[in-house]
């Protein structure tokens, strides 16, 4: 059984929990320049946690492909008051979504409990400063950066090319002092993999459990559901819900996604019927 903890709190992960996703961005792929404002991205972390969201993810940088970087002080600005706001209304998990020292630093100070890099710690400073910072990290894979990572991606075997990535990252931490047991993978959708990459990576995913670390997957409204389907970003819900549930039945432990309510609806009827195998 796997649990998170940070300071006085602690997060059971021996069944499938919801990361709800908050996206301070005018650019993101799908939820972009909805919660910029400070009130409505406020209002919509009251509804993701009433909704059952265990961990909130606030991001301030897009990452969709193409995103173009922002400067820290931007970063800084637009996820400082979500994180604030968010640790001092709701007892809930608050995860900063940041490939920037600085920006996990302050978001930490702020309130927030993980960090969940896209670059794996990656970024210069990035490892330095995780290891300073008394909390859980998810470490992502992705093939190139947001501006290219989706020009054509190419892998021997995708599933033994993410897993030998994990490999050294977690080297990488432990040797800077970051105590393996906080850790979280995250095999990375839709980040440098073409569709065909995707679906291996999600029907191979028990392979990641060679690891004995939590596996967090995103794959909520993606191109690898719209473009399977046919299906336009805002007509994506069913086959992100498939997704998330065999994600959940091949063993991830976290769920990121926009649709929480529905999601949640969806781990607790499957949670019932193995509880009665």
């Amino acid at each position: 059984m796997f649990q998170l903890t940070h300071a006085n709190k602690t997060l059971d992960l021996s069944a499938p929990v919801v990361m709800g996703i908050v996206n301070v961005t005018p650019d993101s792929f799908s939820d972009g320049g909805e919660y910029i404002d400070l009130e409505q991205a406020c209002r919509h972390v009251d509804y993701m946690v009433e909704q059952g969201a265990l961990i909130i993810d606030v991001g301030g940088e897009s990452t969709r492909p193409g995103a173009e970087d922002v400067s820290v002080e931007q970063e800084l600005a637009r996820v400082i008051p979500i994180i604030e706001y968010s640790a001092k209304t709701h007892d809930v998990w608050i995860s900063i979504d940041t490939s920037k020292p600085e920006v996990m630093e302050q978001a930490v100070n702020a309130g927030a409990n993980l960090i969940n890099d896209v670059r794996a710690l990656q970024m210069p400073g990035a490892l330095a400063m995780a290891a300073t910072l008394d909390v859980p990290i998810c470490l992502m894979h992705m093939q190139g950066e947001p501006k290219n990572m989706q020009d054509a991606p190419e892998y021997q075997d995708v599933i033994d090319e993410v897993a030998a990535f994990f490999e050294l990252r977690i080297a990488y931490c432990e040797a800077a002092g970051i105590e393996r047991e906080r850790l979280i993978l995250d095999p990375g959708f839709g980040f440098g993999k073409t569709l065909a990459h995707n679906y291996r990576l999600l029907a191979t995913l028990p392979k990641l459990h060679e690891f004995h670390l939590p596996l967090l997957v995103g794959l909520s409204r993606k191109s690898m559901i719209g473009d399977l389907l046919a299906r336009d970003i805002d007509q994506r819900l069913a086959g992100s819900l498939a997704g998330a549930l065999i994600a959940a039945q091949q063993g991830a432990h976290i769920i990121r996604v926009h649709d929480v309510a529905e999601t949640v609806d969806v781990l607790k009827v499957m949670s019932e019927t193995m509880a009665n195998l």
